[in-house]
């Protein structure tokens, strides 16, 4: 069994703000399956399909970002899953906007929601998948839960679409071919003077 789990905070208020990258790359994900986001389970919404003769779960946990880990956890425990076969996606301020970086594993980078996720499974080595956000010219926190701007969402769009192409990269051939294969491309959005992310 895969489980893809997206990070963001619940609710319209950040349906369309940057630090839900991670659920707007599942529900891109969701609608190339023909999935929808119809159950609860442990605190998160689940879309489950069979995909390649597995078990596919995408979870979009319903607590604040800065606890995530506590609904990924206890999904773990429900399913019996090991942490190896999990993919987190998430917003990365230290990435140019539009960028995607698999990683295997590694610190929280200052993300709240990963921090979270490190102190609840108590281990670093999960895979992910980092969609750049740019960082912030002033507030931090303005700019993560801040919108995406009408010019901006047009290529973040696009990013979501081909971080999701890249999810089933992950899923058919490994993070070593996903990382080869997605952490080179160029940002969608390019560094135009203007585009903070």
């Amino acid at each position: 069994m895969k489980i893809i789990f997206g990070l963001g905070n619940p609710g319209l208020r950040y349906a369309a703000t940057r630090h839900n990258c991670g659920f707007l790359t599942l529900d891109c994900l969701a609608e190339h399956l023909g999935l929808a986001f119809d159950k609860k389970i442990e605190d998160n919404l689940v879309a489950s399909a069979i995909y390649q003769g597995e078990k596919l779960l995408l979870a979009k946990p319903q607590l604040y970002m800065n606890l995530s880990g506590f609904p990924l956890a206890r999904l773990c425990h429900y399913y019996k899953v090991d942490y190896s076969e999990i993919l987190i996606v998430l917003d990365d301020l230290a990435l140019p906007p539009t960028s995607l970086r698999f990683r295997r594993g590694g610190s929280d980078g200052g993300h709240n929601g990963m921090k979270s996720i490190i102190e609840q499974t108590g281990t670093k080595n999960i895979n992910r998948l980092k969609i750049g956000i740019g960082e912030a010219l002033f507030n931090t926190v303005d700019h993560v839960i801040g919108a995406f701007s009408p010019e901006e969402m047009p290529a973040f769009a696009k990013t979501f679409s081909l971080a999701a192409e890249g999810v089933l990269c992950w899923l058919q051939e490994g993070i070593d071919s996903a990382m080869n294969k997605y952490n080179c491309l160029e940002p969608v959005l390019g560094s135009a003077p203007g585009n903070d992310g």
